[in-house]
């Protein structure tokens, strides 16, 4: 508030100076005055008002004190009415309205003010409920929001994801200590947390002499590890009960669906008066990006509470904060619950996921999409991605997967499944060397069909068809299956992968084999694959919707339009990119199952159900020789696509591959 005031002071003291000294032909009118003064109060800034004596020494000074509490609201102040009551008197009949929130209820009143005319101009008698009504001496406006109550995040089928569940704050009550125990409470209670015994100390010992200094919150539930008894044996710590919005473990989607928390200093000043210190915001994920629909409208109660002034030891009086006497409620309005936020996540798919994943030193990821809905199952990331979404944000070259979109520009050449290709050991463009993956099959070197080097995965059998598709129409390719294409459907930030519409010589070659500058996130390749088992490109979604579909034409509506970050791509746009055919589709499907069949991805063969279709990918990266290695392998079972991506990996079929063939096995 001071701010704004600052950035205006001077303009309106001039204004109102040269209003309230304005004569008329018979001189200045305590109307003119008055509407004036109306301006000032208004603008929360009264520096130019002439007042009558008897005003404090600095009106404007004791404004301040009154509506700081309010910032950085101003209220609307009009004139309802002048009443000469003298013949240099008047009082002044002022409307105030304060907009206190986006809703309509807000906090009305009238005040009055007594105009007495000077020799040049009218003066304004001070009085605290000038801008107030019933507003006494050193009283001060405090204004405070109570918390609504939170939604939940559901899930598939309306099951709670997020919701409050108990938990204990555990700290050191300094009121229950003396001096001398502080640092050794501290230590021993951080000790027993597992925390940074020298940071915690630090913040115990500087802490005020009643401060409650919390050390961490614990979920209070079977996964809690540390019991009362350990932390009541500890001098001054305290567990004390509570409830926070979380999901059903610690880790689940945690990345996806992110957490709640007090809002910080940069929140709350560019909130624009919606948080207050204290108020419990969205920080992260979902939480964050739907924190307004979640949150709700807080409730509001603006109270009057007096300030005492105390001598100070020179004799000098100065102001207080504490209040000396209960508050006097001015205006309250109730707030409004938020509203649930319904997700397509599958709590058991994503759990199932997780428990996979979690032995995975490595980031890692497991992302699962229903292709005839779009609806995103399964985000779920490991513990070597340390809380990075590496699921929908992750950046890698996809490798042999990418084999799909080369695939199709393939056929969109003429190609078919028996089409002749040239698998040799090695092939040289511009003077560098591809090879096939040491565990290429001999058998499969030579004159193949297509259906055998997409099998098998032979590098230099796709990028001996180099001439054959030029980058613009991979580029195309890889954009009919949604690589690159941007939908506002997911309801979070994502990268949609990275293909160049231009590339020549050895670039052309490794994009052939999804190397180079090509780059896909794991959700970009399951996106993928999903639209070969729909048979056109879908626009996934994470929110759920009454009605969903897959079709660009008719995309999902969320509940609320996320401000997205655009990905980087150099695809075509969705307009420029035809979308996958049902013809083309049906071709790359018998051509996923025959990896199953007959090439690398054998150990999904026996998943019960629907037969598996698959792809594995192994992409190079670094300079070590040999190069470093991400493991890819997607798939299609039924009505489910897949993508499982291991950033430390081997090859696709051996370190992604066992965990896609435990999750299918499992879901079912």
């Amino acid at each position: 508030m001071g701010k704004i005031r600052a950035l205006t002071a001077a303009l309106t003291t001039a204004a109102v100076a040269l209003s309230l000294t304005a004569c008329t032909d018979q001189g200045p009118t305590a109307q003119d005055a008055a509407t004036e003064l109306a301006g000032a109060l208004s603008s929360l800034d009264v520096s130019g008002v002439p007042f009558a004596e008897g005003a404090p020494d600095q009106p404007q000074d004791t404004l301040d004190t009154i509506v700081n509490a309010m910032d950085p609201l101003e209220p609307k102040v009009t004139v309802d009415s002048v009443e000469e009551t003298g013949e240099d008197t008047a009082t002044a009949h002022l409307d105030v309205a304060w907009d206190i929130d986006e809703t309509s209820q807000d906090w009305t009143y009238s005040t009055t003010a007594e105009l007495t005319r000077g020799e040049e101009q009218w003066q304004v008698t001070w009085k605290p409920d000038l801008i107030v009504e019933d507003l006494q001496e050193n009283e001060v406006l405090v204004r405070k929001n109570t918390p609504a109550e939170r939604g939940d995040i559901l899930g598939a089928d309306g099951a709670v994801l997020v919701s409050d569940r108990p938990v204990v704050r555990v700290g050191v009550d300094k009121t229950r200590l003396e001096e001398s125990q502080l640092t050794s409470s501290a230590t021993e209670l951080a000790k027993l947390l597992e925390l940074d015994v020298a940071a915690y100390t630090e913040r115990v010992t500087s802490a005020g002499p009643e401060a409650f200094v919390e050390a961490i919150v614990l979920r209070d539930d079977d996964s809690r590890e540390v019991s009362d008894q350990e932390i009541s044996a500890i001098p001054g710590a305290r567990a004390i009960e509570d409830t926070m919005e979380l999901a059903p473990t610690r880790g689940f989607a945690r990345a996806t669906l992110g957490i709640v928390g007090p809002a910080t200093a940069e929140m709350i000043e560019a909130s624009d008066g919606e948080l207050q210190a204290g108020d419990i915001t969205g920080i992260s994920g979902l939480q964050a990006q739907y924190d307004e629909q979640l949150r709700g409208a807080p409730g509001v109660i603006i109270t009057a509470i007096t300030r005492q002034a105390e001598d100070s030891a020179d004799g000098s009086g100065t102001e207080q904060d504490a209040a000396t006497a209960g508050p006097k409620e001015l205006f309250s309005k109730a707030p409004v619950a938020g509203q649930p936020l319904k997700t397509t996540l599958d709590p058991k798919l994503q759990s199932l996921a997780e428990r996979i994943l979690e032995q995975e030193p490595s980031a890692s990821s497991i992302v699962a999409i229903r292709p005839s809905t779009g609806d995103i199952l399964t985000v779920a990331n490991g513990p070597g991605s340390e809380g990075y979404n590496t699921a929908l944000l992750g950046q890698y070259p996809p490798g042999s997967t990418f084999k799909m979109a080369t695939t199709l520009a393939l056929l969109r050449q003429g190609f078919t499944p028996d089409s002749p290709t040239q698998c040799t050991e090695s092939v040289t463009v511009d003077g560098a060397t591809f090879k096939n993956a040491p565990t290429y099959p001999e058998s499969a070197v030579g004159t193949v069909p297509l259906r055998t080097t997409f099998a098998n995965s032979c590098n230099t059998g796709f990028i001996a068809e180099r001439d054959t598709v030029s980058q613009q129409e991979l580029s195309k390719a890889a954009a009919a299956m949604g690589i690159g294409v941007e939908t506002a459907s997911v309801g979070l930030p994502v990268f949609f992968g990275a293909v160049p519409a231009e590339a020549t010589g050895t670039a052309h070659a490794a994009s052939m084999i999804g190397q180079g500058q090509v780059l896909v996130s794991p959700f970009a390749l399951a996106r993928a694959a999903a639209s070969v088992g729909a048979g056109e490109r879908i626009s996934p979604t994470l929110l759920a919707t009454d009605e969903t579909t897959t079709t660009e034409s008719q995309p999902p509506s969320p509940p609320a339009t996320p401000s997205l970050e655009p990905s980087t791509t150099a695809t075509p746009s969705s307009d420029a990119a035809p979308s996958i055919t049902e013809d083309e589709a049906a071709t790359l499907r018998s051509l996923m199952r025959s990896v199953v069949t007959d090439g690398g991805a054998a150990m999904l063969a026996d998943v019960p159900g629907e037969p598996v279709l698959a792809k594995t990918g192994t992409a190079e990266y670094g300079s070590e020789d040999p190069p470093r290695t991400h493991a890819w392998i997607v798939a299609l079972h039924g009505d489910l696509a897949v993508a499982v991506f291991v950033e430390e990996g081997e090859y696709g079929s051996t370190s992604g591959g066992p965990l896609l063939e435990e999750f299918l096995t499992e879901a079912g």
